[in-house]
């Protein structure tokens, strides 16, 4: 089977319908989102519209920070612009939408693969997984033979070995790359919505499952339309800089 895996969405209608778009080009047999459907962009109701949609075609949708917070009072250990997304965000939701994200969980796992947001060791506490020692603290709470996670918004692979060493891989998009299944892994998937690692391009991943092969793509967008939509909303303007940039 062909999955793609999607996360950080963040309420960008253009950049998630261009992966979509991507994915299904491709040969993707269903769709998984793995969190933060919301969050920073101007298009909340049609993001939830849309994988509502999937979800009920039988696409797997997790639970992000983001979309918890949407359902709690107060933004607490968020950034600013982050507080004003999500307080935006909260006064354009309607109920259907809000009891969608109130039934995500947290984590799937199927066939020897855990999918969450965050990471393996606390999947609700939001931990990064940003270096390898992060990247070791979720896969030993685990036995699973692979990991995808999302929440850094920059793609990136950790392999640990037989022996216990742990290994950093820099994911080059287009670039196949084979799982090996005397390895565990840990794939950080990237941003769909909002990507930190000075590539503007849409983040995404296609994994095949019987060779448990995995390809990262960048996926360029209408990040003009995405922008003007968010200083229309009169969302903080740094929100709609930074998708230009990457970062």
């Amino acid at each position: 089977m062909r999955l793609a895996l999607l996360a950080d969405i963040h309420a960008n209608l253009e950049a998630f319908r261009a992966c979509l778009d991507h994915a299904r080009d491709r040969g993707a047999d269903r769709i998984l989102l793995l969190g933060d459907l919301v969050g920073y962009g101007a298009d909340p109701e049609a993001v939830l519209d849309l994988a509502m949609t999937l979800v009920a075609d039988g696409a797997l949708a997790l639970l992000g920070n983001h979309d918890e917070a949407v359902l709690a009072p107060g933004t607490a250990g968020m950034n600013d612009m982050a507080a004003a997304a999500i307080a935006w965000t909260r006064t354009r939701l309607s109920e259907a939408h809000r009891a969608f994200l109130a039934s995500l969980p947290l984590t799937e796992e199927e066939e020897g693969r855990l999918y969450v947001h965050a990471e393996g060791s606390a999947p609700a506490m939001w931990r990064y997984v940003s270096d390898a020692d992060a990247a070791r603290r979720s896969l030993e709470a685990t036995t699973a033979q692979a990991t995808f996670c999302g929440h850094v918004h920059r793609p990136a692979l950790y392999a640990l070995g037989e022996t216990g060493k742990l290994t950093p891989f820099r994911p080059v998009a287009g670039a196949p790359v084979p799982l090996a299944r005397h390895r565990r892994w840990l794939a950080v998937l990237g941003a769909v919505g909002q990507p930190r690692d000075s590539d503007p391009a849409a983040c995404y991943m296609i994994l095949e499952t019987g060779s448990l092969v995995a390809t990262w793509h960048r996926v360029p967008y209408d990040v003009a339309a995405a922008a003007a939509k968010i200083r229309a909303a009169g969302l903080p303007l740094g929100l709609a800089e930074r998708l230009f940039v990457g970062r």
